[in-house]
C-alpha cells in the first residue's frame, strides 16, 4: 500500500513514530514480523514541519570519526539548514528495530519536493 503525508504543521517525533508503524508494516493486515513489510510512504512539504525554537538549539547529534577525540557534534538547527529529509531519515531511523531489515524498510521512505 502507498501511503502519502503531508507533513505540514506536524511535530517531528509524532510524525516519524507514525512512518516507522507503516514502514515495519503494523498497520498492514499482512504484518508478519520477520519480513520488511510492502508499504511505501511519500512524505511531502518537510520544509513546514513544525518544530519549536528551543528544540532546534538544544538538540545535539553526534558522530564520531573513527579518531581519538574526533566526536563531532551538531545541532538540530544546523542539520535542518543542510536538509530537512536527513532529520526526519534519522528520527525514523532510531524508531526502527535494529536488525537486519531497516535498511530495507527505509529504502520505502521516500520524500518529495513541494510543487
Amino acid at each position: 500500500m502507498i501511503y502519502t503525508i503531508d507533513a505540514t504543521n506536524k511535530k517531528l517525533g509524532r510524525l516519524a513514530s507514525e512512518i516507522a508503524l507503516i514502514l515495519q508494516g503494523k498497520k498492514s493486515v499482512y504484518y508478519n514480523p520477520r519480513l520488511a513489510g510492502g508499504d511505501e510512504v511519500y512524505i511531502t512539504n518537510i520544509d513546514h514541519l513544525s518544530i519549536t525554537q528551543t528544540k532546534k538549539e538544544q538538540k545535539v547529534y553526534y558522530r564520531h570519526t573513527g579518531y581519538m577525540g574526533h566526536l563531532r557534534e551538531k545541532t538540530l538547527k544546523q542539520m535542518w539548514e543542510q536538509s530537512p529529509a536527513k532529520v526526519l531519515r534519522l528520527a525514523v531511523a532510531r524508531m526502527l528495530p535494529k536488525n537486519f531489515l531497516r535498511e530495507k524498510r527505509l529504502k520505502r521512505l521516500i520524500f518529495e519536493k513541494a510543487k
